[in-house]
Formats: C-alpha cells, sequence, structure tokens
C-alpha cells in the first residue's frame, strides 16, 4: 500500500467527465446550427410581402463587451429595433440600421417588406401638415 491521496480518480475524471462535457458542448453548438439553417429555410420559402403598417414602437438596445487587454478598455454596439403593427393588428418587430431608425418616429404609416423574420424596408406614406 502506498502513501498519499489515490491517483486513480484523475483517470476517472479524464475519461468520463471530460468527454461527456465535450459532447454536451457539440450538441448545444448542433441545436443552435440547426435552429439557425431552419430559420433561414422557413425565410426562404415564405412570400416577400409588402403591407399597410404603423410604426407602433421604438426600442434600442446597448451591447457592451469587455476587452481583454491590459488597459481594461470596452466596446459598445447599439442594435435598433422597430415594432410595425398591421392592418390586421398583427405585431411585427425588425432589427433595423441606426440611420432608418432615427429617420422613423413612432406613429409612422406607410409600406412594409419583409419576407418571414427578414426586414427589407418601409416607405413612409407623405405627411403634410395641416397648419397654416
Amino acid at each position: 500500500m502506498g502513501m498519499g491521496p489515490d491517483p486513480s480518480w484523475m483517470f476517472d475524471f479524464a475519461g468520463t467527465v471530460i468527454p461527456i462535457f465535450l459532447v454536451v458542448m457539440i450538441g448545444i453548438v448542433a441545436v443552435s446550427a440547426g435552429r439557425g439553417l431552419l430559420q433561414w429555410s422557413r425565410n426562404n420559402s415564405s412570400p416577400m410581402l409588402t403591407i399597410p403598417a404603423c410604426i407602433i414602437s421604438k426600442r434600442y438596445e446597448i451591447k457592451q463587451q469587455a476587452s481583454q487587454e491590459e488597459g481594461g478598455s470596452s466596446r459598445a454596439s447599439t442594435l435598433y429595433y422597430l415594432t410595425y403593427e398591421a392592418e390586421s393588428g398583427t405585431r411585427m418587430e425588425f432589427k433595423v440600421e441606426g440611420s432608418e431608425y432615427g429617420m422613423s418616429a413612432e406613429g409612422d404609416r406607410g409600406l412594409l417588406t419583409y419576407q418571414g423574420t427578414r426586414y427589407y424596408g418601409f416607405q413612409r406614406y407623405p405627411h403634410y401638415s395641416t397648419a397654416e
């Protein structure tokens, strides 16, 4: 009988826990890729529609990422979203570019063009002031 702790636990850990961890990680990546591929396929099979709609909401999301460098700096990016309501009452939210977000206002009416979850644009109706 030897002195000190039993080193056989190390072989059990390497032989069981690490392979299980790798299988779980590969499974997560596969499921994520499968979801993306399924959404892409659904979008491709959906018709491209242009419908009358109204912008009912605007929102943005700031994502901040810490840098791995010694300086401790971070990087932020902003995602912009517009929510549209069709004449039927259906609401749809799409990610848009910052310039389009800035030019949009709640209450704008126009023609929304989309395909599944893909946003293609919003053509505003002309708005004329009634003030004299």
